[in-house]
């Protein structure tokens, strides 16, 4: 052993303003810690080991609090709000009364666009734009109670995401993630296919870790390079990369020591290192040609078509959260024309889906989640007799589930005769979030992550599981 070698360096007398007002501001705190730390011990927080587990290893696969219904989640978000009254909320009501002025809802009326039909063993109706949807309504659970706070798009639509409004916080995703890890290691375990308004806040991890957060993968094309940019390296070897980054971990390990584990490097250690995985793993899960040719002409050759196929293979090799989003359902004019362009872009997709999940034995396991932000209104936009479309609306909306634990066949809840307000078993975003987490296995009020001095959760101070939509 060389002495040299072993004797103080220079760094080891100095610190950085950082560390200096951390390290200040941290004793200073210790002081005031002490007074407390006897009712903290007597109160401990009760998802802390749960926490330490995220942290340590964020995408390690850890068990649900109790048995799950379900293992994995396929979000479906309709994002614009798609009419209720036109797709899965009949009222007949509507029609009838067509030509008054109704101070119910504001206006005059505007009919369902479109016929509907009673389908399936159970007789739902269902809207004849959804029809190839129809033939599995007997695995779906209809939901025509929901109702949320604001008919602003990108409010409602970061209010169904993160369960907030206003305050940024984590995503559904991400909180799926904290609880559960991913059963991949090789693949984000929240990916997103597509993007619309509100951009990222929508699929963010927040004050969660930061490998918690949605990857975000926009396009869907045959070719994988096109469809994830960079991709592959092709100026190094795997050897050489694999070398790069080891030496680059080294290093920032060595500086994290010396920040007291922040949370964003931290982040940033394991996305390298997950992008250099991804050279394999998702060049193979995101090339859907590998698909049986009858399988793609079943999701069609559509960017929908593409993206649910995607979500497919995705689950299928353990990714946790995939959410799939298909944009333009903000018909305030010639509702019929741009519902039905709408409709038929997801109709044919979503059916192979139900239908290829429930084929490989995976539905039993995978929920599946349709739907928008809010709804639309019974009467005609403004409230007049104009080109016929219809307004935001939040009092009142449709969504459904199948798969994962639901009781399939089933419709829950209602709205009054004109599809204004939710006014039977009515079901808010908290409670729509609340039972998701129940099919995968957590009470949504133990699901929690300190932060800043309090437990937060995806529910905040509300929400209530709708037990009659598990089977």
């Amino acid at each position: 052993m060389n002495p040299l070698e072993h004797q103080p360096q220079p760094q080891d007398f100095f610190q950085t303003r950082r560390q200096f007002l951390n390290r200040l501001g941290m004793g200073m705190g210790t002081v005031g810690l002490a007074t407390v730390l006897p009712n903290l011990a007597a109160a401990p927080n009760p998802s802390a080991a749960l926490q330490a587990a995220a942290m340590a290893n964020p995408m390690r696969a850890r068990q649900p609090q109790f048995t799950a219904k379900a293992k994995r989640v396929i979000h479906i978000f309709s994002q614009g709000a798609p009419s209720h009254l036109d797709t899965w909320d009949h009222k007949p009501a509507l029609a009838k009364h067509a030509d008054q002025n109704v101070k119910e809802i504001g206006g005059v009326p505007l009919p369902a666009q479109f016929g509907f039909k009673k389908m399936g063993q159970s007789g739902t109706p269902v809207s004849e734009v959804f029809d190839q949807i129809g033939r599995h309504v007997d695995d779906i659970a209809v939901i025509n109670s929901m109702h949320t706070n604001i008919p602003s798009h990108e409010f409602a639509t970061v209010m169904m995401n993160t369960g907030a409004g206003r305050m940024v916080k984590p995503s559904m995703g991400s909180w799926m993630l904290y609880g559960l890890g991913t059963e991949n290691q090789n693949l984000p375990g929240y990916i997103v296919l597509g993007n619309g308004l509100g951009g990222a806040k929508n699929w963010r991890s927040a004050f969660l870790p930061g490998a918690f957060q949605g990857a975000l993968i926009p396009r869907a094309e045959a070719n994988v390079e096109r469809t994830i940019a960079n991709i592959k390296n092709y100026s190094y070897s795997l050897k050489e990369q694999r070398e790069q980054l080891d030496l680059l971990k080294t290093l920032n390990q060595q500086h994290q020591a010396k920040l007291q584990q922040e949370a964003d490097l931290e982040a940033r250690i394991r996305s390298f290192e997950l992008a250099f995985k991804m050279q394999a793993a998702a060049t193979d899960a995101f090339d859907f040609t590998k698909e049986k040719q009858a399988t793609r002409n079943a999701y069609g050759d559509t960017e929908t078509g593409r993206r649910l196929l995607t979500a497919r293979r995705l689950v299928e090799r353990g990714v946790r959260f995939v959410q799939v989003w298909h944009n333009g359902w903000d018909h305030h004019t010639a509702l019929k024309e741009n519902l039905t362009t709408r409709a038929n872009e997801a109709n044919q997709p979503i059916a192979a889906l139900l239908a290829d999940l429930k084929d490989r034995g995976m539905l039993e396991d995978t929920l599946v989640i349709w739907g928008g932000e809010f709804g639309r209104t019974p009467r005609h936009d403004r409230g007049g007799r104009g080109e016929p479309g219809r307004d935001h609306h939040h009092h009142g909306f449709s969504m459904w589930m199948a798969g994962g634990g639901v009781k399939g066949g089933i419709v829950h809840g209602a709205t009054d005769e004109f599809g204004y307000k939710a006014v039977k078993d009515k079901v808010h975003v908290h409670d729509l979030h609340a039972t998701i987490l129940k099919l995968m296995g957590f009470d949504h009020e133990k699901l929690t992550y300190r932060y800043q001095g309090r437990d937060f959760r995806l529910t905040d101070v509300y929400g209530d599981v709708v037990d009659n939509l598990i089977a």
